[in-house]
């Protein structure tokens, strides 16, 4: 490829998941395959791209504060900006007329547009949110990624499930599959990079078929677990609906899976659940995670948790705080409730008053991180293996890390950064807060 953005520095700016995380990447990549080079911050670039989520309201609202501290920058110097992702998708010439100092809007299909629009002239503002249903294959030796010890492997994108409050399918659009050769080329690409842990990526990714073979997400599992190299493997998320007892039983059988599982609850209701479209019962996610506890006796649960969504009842959640108390997860993502555009519950009246709302997340956060922490006072005096992921900048003996359950492990050791990280370590558990655990490395494995 001609190098048509030479002598250019971009700088990216990521709002959202591990989805947008990724996306973010490839878009470093794109560009400096171009010939682009990627700066470290704002001032010392000519191309700015914010990389964008509308799944929340809160998102949104950090994107335009954002974007006011980008007007000024504009005057000063000059610079193109441009907005990409899930708020370009949903607003495209929106975003313009409300901030007209943005020079183009990408969805997240069209991120293969920025070599030749960056490389024109942009007297014009330019809009590219079409859809495709083909799955755009960046190289994986063009990612530029963030981490050299874990990285972000795609499966799927989209959803078909419509649950009421979610914009997802309005953003991302109707689900699609990477070819399973591809995943597993990358795969193999990474582990000769040397990285130890992937991290498998999809808005619901235990629905993921093959387009070519038809291999469904278990198969999909398994034959990763055949890839020399990498020890540890993460997928991101599931819906419960769609988690089978084959899952589970993969998960079990495939030695490098990591018992550890994000399963978005969202409400301990049923009645809820059912407005929200969520297609379960609090008593069939609560059978998931028996079945899941009886393969793996050690699989560290996480959840979503939503509060005051409409006509959410104090009896419906207080539901959701003894679904919390019973199963113990081992981490939640909690939020107050937003009406997102597009939506099925953003046409019904909100009849939970944001304070309430306010309270409800308080209490639901404050039971959860008292549930962490006594579930952390049981590691003390155990020697725990971790994946070392960096190094403090202020002690030179503290490091950071992650067990099997994706807990943070925070650890003395007085070996040499370049001997520890990428690497798997023991970890003699001296302590802990709610959020983390910490210790001193024994040995390495």
């Amino acid at each position: 490829m001609a190098k048509v953005l030479k002598n250019l520095r971009f700088f990216i700016h990521t709002f959202g998941c591990q989805m947008n995380e990724n996306d973010s990447e490839r878009i470093a990549g794109i560009l400096t395959r171009a010939g682009a080079q990627k700066s470290n911050g704002l001032e010392e670039s000519e191309i700015i791209i914010i990389n964008t989520c509308a799944v929340r309201e809160k998102s949104e609202e950090k994107l335009y504060s954002y974007l006011g501290r980008l007007a000024s920058l504009k005057v000063r110097k000059k610079v193109i900006i441009g907005v990409v992702g899930c708020v370009a998708q949903l607003y495209r010439l929106k975003l313009l007329e409300k901030k007209p100092f943005i020079d183009f809007v990408l969805g997240p299909d069209n991120y293969d547009k920025l070599p030749q629009i960056l490389s024109d002239d942009l007297g014009e503002k330019f809009i590219s949110t079409t859809w495709c249903r083909k799955w755009h294959e960046v190289p994986p030796e063009v990612i530029l990624r963030e981490n050299s010890v874990s990285a972000y492997v795609p499966i799927m994108e989209g959803c078909n499930n419509f649950c009421s409050y979610c914009i997802v399918p309005f953003t991302r659009g109707r689900e699609k599959y990477r070819p399973l050769r591809n995943i597993i080329h990358e795969i193999r690409f990474l582990a000769k990079e040397g990285f130890k842990e992937i991290q498998l990526l999809g808005q619901n990714v235990n629905s993921y078929v093959d387009p070519e073979t038809g291999k469904n997400f278990s198969t999909l599992l398994r034959e990763v677990n055949r890839v020399d190299g990498i020890k540890w493997v993460r997928f991101i998320t599931s819906h419960p609906k769609n988690l089978t007892f084959d899952i589970a039983q993969a998960m079990k059988e495939t030695e490098k899976t990591c018992h550890q599982l994000h399963l978005p609850l969202q409400s301990g209701s049923s009645s809820v659940l059912k407005r929200m479209n969520r297609e379960y019962t609090k008593e069939e996610f609560l059978e998931k995670v028996r079945f899941l506890r009886e393969f793996m006796p050690e699989i560290n649960l996480s959840t979503d948790i939503i509060v005051g969504f409409p006509g959410e009842t104090e009896k419906e959640f207080r539901e959701t705080l003894a679904i919390l108390k019973e199963i113990r997860f081992a981490n939640i993502f909690s939020f107050r409730y937003s009406p997102r555009p597009l939506t099925a519950a953003s046409r019904v009246e909100n009849d939970v008053p944001f304070e309430e709302k306010k309270r409800r997340l308080i209490e639901v956060q404050q039971l959860q991180k008292e549930l962490q922490l006594g579930k952390h006072k049981t590691f003390i005096g155990q020697v725990m293996r971790a994946l070392c992921m960096g190094k403090s900048k202020k002690d030179h003996q503290l490091f950071s890390g992650r067990n099997e359950g994706y807990q943070v492990v925070n650890f003395r050791s007085s070996k040499a950064q370049e001997k520890l990280i990428g690497q798997f370590v023991n970890v003699l558990i001296t302590g802990c807060g709610p959020y983390s655990l910490y210790g001193e490395e024994r040995d390495s494995c």
